[in-house]
């Protein structure tokens, strides 16, 4: 029998939501644990995975697609629920507003690609934020010998701001003429990879790079990958977008000897079509003829280079 207290709560919950926090009593009321609930979901021929579950009672992530709308309503049977108790609450406007979140999902949405990453991400049930910020992030951009993006490294610093986050999204938005079918990713340090999503008219790629952990809040986490392309046209530019303030960045392009650039410029913007400002001249140097930038603290907005070929 539940307690008067938790049904009292619950059903204030169901009348006024959030979606996630009524799911949340309502699992704690019934002390189901979520390998059992999606067990009891597979029972109806439902598919729903367990992080998705746990996405959804944490409100980092809400039911919006048909297979996890049905969930929703066996929820209600499973959980001993009214009918559409917890469907309702997806459907109020302050449950289409979301969680809270940072005032920016990603990198992804400032470079100007959002609408696509957002379609290679149907179905996937992720977290809007990712639940991670950058502590620090050292990046090697590779131009090749007819001046096209041949390849780029990432190591990464990240800490958790919420329980349970065991994964990265790392998105390439590739130069015109990228064929993201031949874009290749590759997990080399603490971290393996996941799901792949490819948009070959946009030249974007998606990849999911898995952690050898589940992180904590407050954890800090260090991994690394790669991503090969060399599919693209001449390149004239290198930029990333960072939605959390603070941590450092370091961005090195190196060039291929046989396509030099006359000049080399760092610079910011506040977004995708903001101006850029912050111009900074880098002068090529070693036996790669590589420029780099260094910023201790960053800001929200982008970061790049640019170089002129003639």
């Amino acid at each position: 029998m539940r307690p008067a207290g938790d049904t009292a709560d619950i059903g204030h919950l169901l009348r006024a939501g959030p979606f996630h926090l009524a799911l949340r009593a309502a699992l704690a009321a019934r002390g189901l644990p979520l390998h059992r609930v999606q067990h009891r979901l597979a029972a109806r021929g439902i598919k729903v995975g367990v992080t998705s579950l746990s996405y959804w009672q944490q409100g980092a992530r809400r039911p919006r697609h048909p297979e996890s709308l049905r969930a929703v309503a066996a929820l209600e049977q499973i959980l001993e629920l009214p009918e559409g108790s917890l469907s309702r609450l997806l459907g109020t406007p302050e449950a289409a507003a979301g969680p809270a979140r940072p005032a920016s999902r990603s990198y992804r949405a400032l470079v100007g690609v959002g609408a696509t990453v957002e379609q290679l991400l149907e179905g996937m049930e992720l977290p809007a934020d990712g639940g991670l910020h950058s502590v620090g992030h050292h990046e090697r951009v590779r131009i090749g010998a007819a001046g096209e993006l041949r390849s780029r490294e990432s190591q990464q610093i990240v800490r958790a701001h919420r329980d349970g986050v065991d994964r990265y999204l790392a998105v390439h938005h590739g130069d015109p003429g990228c064929d993201a079918s031949r874009v290749g990713v590759t997990a080399y340090e603490n971290c393996r990879t996941g799901r792949v999503r490819r948009h070959p008219a946009a030249g974007v790629v998606v990849a999911e790079l898995l952690f050898d952990a589940r992180l904590r809040c407050g954890d800090t986490y260090v991994f690394g990958y790669g991503v090969e392309d060399g599919t693209g046209t001449r390149s004239d530019e290198y930029v990333r977008g960072f939605s959390y303030a603070g941590g450092q960045y370091m961005l090195q392009v190196r060039f291929d000897e046989a396509a030099l650039p006359v000049r080399c410029r760092r610079f910011a913007r506040s977004g995708p079509q903001a101006p850029r400002t912050g111009f900074a001249d880098l002068t090529p140097s070693g036996r790669h003829r590589a420029v780099h930038l260094l910023e201790q603290g960053v800001r929200r907005g982008i970061l790049g280079i640019a170089w002129d070929w003639d």
